[in-house]
């Protein structure tokens, strides 16, 4: 399969400290959006997002070219992220994602209690559909991508996200969501 990421892999292995950078602009939001789902805190998300960089730099030599960069730096940061969760007490962080200044005030609040009551929903669920949901809806990758992401076979992971939305639609329906 080709890689759009693969000359900059390649120059990485060649010495270009260059083309990591170029590597970590393209990637720093989306590691960042990625941390932030999982672990509900945006210090955490920072720290796994440097914490993702510096494992990928240090592991580069070890990348398997036969994948999508993107998919092995996206399973570091999977990683990192539940490493992170292990080691360090649950919180209550209420993540808040930008509003639409076209909802109008009442639209926003709305908008903004039904993400509140998601994200308190997501905090409730195993790490395994958490990551899950967070892959495919929140960070729009395909089956296959996730498959490469976790290191698990796509029947896993379709079986995976369908047990994970089964969980957080019978939690939202207990927080008076959904049927």
């Amino acid at each position: 399969m080709s890689d759009p990421d693969s000359s900059l892999v390649a120059a990485c292995l060649a010495g270009n400290s260059g083309a990591f950078e170029r590597l970590i602009e393209k990637y720093q939001g989306p590691v960042f959006a990625l941390a932030l789902r999982i672990t509900g805190s945006r210090d955490d998300a920072m720290d796994v997002a440097q914490s993702t960089f510096v494992k990928a730099y240090e592991g580069l030599r070890g990348f398997d070219p036969r994948y999508r960069f993107f998919s092995w730096l996206y399973r570091i940061g999977v990683n990192e992220a539940l490493n992170l969760l292990q080691r360090r007490p649950r919180t209550e962080v209420l993540l808040v994602d930008p509003v639409d200044p076209a909802d109008g005030p009442a639209g926003a609040a709305v908008r903004s209690e039904i993400r509140g009551q998601v994200h308190g929903a997501l905090r409730e669920l195993t790490s395994e559909h958490r990551v899950a949901i967070v892959l495919r809806h929140f960070q729009g990758l395909s089956y296959q991508e996730m498959s490469q992401v976790l290191g698990l076979p796509v029947k896993t992971v379709k079986s995976r996200l369908f047990e994970a939305r089964r969980r957080l639609r019978v939690l939202l329906a207990g927080r008076g969501y959904g049927r």
